[in-house]
């Protein structure tokens, strides 16, 4: 499902409680193809891209043992907040990763279920940079890879009954956090060229 998501306030456009100048577009241009794109709107805001399982015909979930991979070309531009995560029920909330290029070597890892998260630093991870992620999402911990280097292990893990959607969206940011977009940037895009998950 393109351009909405229960983890926005009420499904979405927007999410200004979470410091963000999103406004989610259903537009097949803004992430199909694997591309995901943002661009200013004359209100200040940013439609931006989002695709998600919840809500789709399929309605795929991950579940406790699971493995997710995906290639990502990480975005260049300032205010950028790229993110594959997952969500269900107010929460349940796994970030595979999460990145902003005023950081431009960190890659935020977190298991937001059960309070695991590791800031991961990397040469190999900057602006414009291709990474490769994997996580397994066990019921006991949640492990992270990065360019096939096992980086983290959370020894928390979701639970055995844990099940979530996907979500891979860009956000942008409004500047409580990290920087907004520099003025006079009208556009910016990230995108995830595959992304598989595996089940035992």
């Amino acid at each position: 499902m393109a351009g909405r998501s229960w983890a926005y306030p009420g499904g979405g456009p927007v999410n200004p409680g979470d410091n963000k100048l999103d406004h989610l577009v259903a537009d097949p241009a803004y992430s199909r193809g694997g591309v995901f794109r943002a661009t200013l709107r004359p209100d200040g805001l940013w439609d931006a891209g989002l695709l998600t399982t919840e809500g789709s015909d399929e309605g795929f979930v991950l579940r406790a043992g699971d493995v997710l991979e995906a290639r990502v070309r990480l975005p260049t531009e300032t205010g950028a907040w790229p993110a594959i995560w997952t969500w269900a029920d107010g929460g349940q909330e796994v970030d595979v990763f999460e990145y902003h290029p005023d950081n431009p070597d960190l890659l935020e890892l977190s298991n937001r279920v059960r309070g695991g998260q590791r800031y991961h630093r990397d040469p190999a991870v900057a602006p414009g940079a291709w990474v490769d992620l994997t996580v397994e999402l066990g019921a006991r911990s949640v492990v992270w890879w990065v360019n096939g280097q096992r980086v983290y292990d959370d020894h928390r893990g979701v639970g055995r009954r844990w099940q979530a959607y996907v979500i891979v969206n860009l956000s942008v940011c409004a500047g409580r956090y990290h920087p907004a977009p520099d003025p006079g940037v009208s556009e910016m895009s990230y995108e995830v060229s595959r992304l598989v998950v595996r089940r035992p």
